[in-house]
């Protein structure tokens, strides 16, 4: 499975069940955001999530895409930036104003590929609290 790839390179605990129902979610209401998933032929390539908020800071709506991840054999072809792209538009079209990521600090190579297709850095910190 893609995801376990992707949550075992971030280093990142998966709950199957929750992400399973979490993700019909997302396939089922696209008011909450969008799975889109890339293939080269009839192999997925890769996937990305975004996840639709509201900021006021921002500008009212605004995105989250909160995962991105291309598998190893398909990286420098282009499909983290069609993924990218396809986002944006999607983003465009609902009106959404701004698009936020989370880029790792020991993942250089992405944070610098994010900084060159216009992501820009904030000085703050992304803080959590789980409820």
């Amino acid at each position: 499975m893609l995801v376990r790839e992707f949550y075992s390179f971030e280093k990142l605990t998966l709950d199957e069940l929750r992400y399973r129902k979490l993700a019909s979610l997302l396939v089922d209401d696209q008011t909450v955001g969008r799975l889109l998933l890339g293939f080269e032929g009839n192999e997925i390539a890769g996937y990305a999530v975004v996840g639709f908020g509201f900021s006021l800071e921002f500008g009212g709506r605004d995105a989250l895409l909160d995962e991105l991840y291309v598998r190893q054999e398909f990286r420098g072809r282009g499909l983290g930036s069609q993924f990218i792209s396809a986002v944006e538009e999607i983003c465009r079209a609902e009106e959404i104003t701004a698009v936020h990521l989370e880029a790792d600090h020991f993942n250089a190579r992405a944070h610098e590929y994010y900084k060159r297709l216009g992501f820009r850095d904030h000085e703050r910190h992304l803080m959590t609290k789980w409820l």
